[in-house]
């Protein structure tokens, strides 16, 4: 027996609803378990991972689930608060990114190490200019009358858009991370690919999530 249109439409919600929860907690229990891990404090080096997955693993999902119709914490707010309060969540994560890469350097100063010399390192500063640029792109979205001659709608698209490549390049930098020397050392078997599969499950439903939130304000535009 075929399901009817308005079923169809709470299933597919639920199941979005279920998502996004899991993209909360997997992007937080990552943090959290990259922060044990690492033991901030104890070296130089230790707080790099902490500060990159605080970043793009948990602000950064919490800023891009901020306009999600179903998996938002602030749907109580308006929709430009809910603006405002991505604006400073992903700020908070150019910042966190900012540190993790400072820090980095220093301690490959101090170790006589070369720079950028893998994956990790060159996806990871690329993750990072590219979410400096965003925070930039995100000045005219707060601020439309400083570009009059851009159409607000498709600033939004281009914004929306370009957020999720540095998000999906933040995710690609965490991946390689976790195949450092550093992380295979202490994390293994299966504990490595249950943590590799979280930046991938937080990647998917942020692309399912965005996409979606862009077409439900498509909607309801008048």
């Amino acid at each position: 027996m075929a399901l009817s249109v308005e079923t169809e439409s709470h299933i597919y919600r639920a199941l979005r609803t279920a998502s996004g929860a899991a993209a909360h907690l997997v992007a937080l229990g990552f943090t959290i378990f990259i922060a044990v891990l690492a033991r901030p404090g104890s070296s130089l080096f230790s707080w790099h991972p902490v500060l990159m997955s605080l970043a793009f693993s948990f602000l950064m999902t919490e800023a891009l689930l901020v306009f999600s119709p179903e998996s938002s914490l602030l749907r109580s707010l308006s929709r430009k608060g809910r603006a405002r309060c991505h604006w400073v969540l992903q700020l908070l994560a150019l910042l966190c990114a900012l540190l993790g890469l400072g820090l980095v350097i220093l301690h490959k100063e101090q170790l006589g190490k070369a720079h950028l010399a893998t994956r990790h390192g060159q996806a990871g500063l690329l993750a990072v200019l590219w979410a400096g640029l965003q925070c930039s792109g995100g000045v005219g979205l707060l601020y439309p009358k400083l570009l009059p001659r851009w159409p607000l709608a498709k600033l939004k698209l281009y914004h929306a858009t370009s957020g999720l490549v540095g998000y999906l390049l933040g995710s690609t930098s965490l991946l390689l991370g976790m195949c450092s020397l550093w992380f295979t050392a202490a994390v293994t078997g299966v504990a490595w690919y249950l943590a590799a599969l979280c930046p991938v499950l937080t990647s998917l439903v942020i692309m399912n999530q965005v996409s979606n939130a862009y077409l439900y304000r498509k909607r309801m535009q008048p």
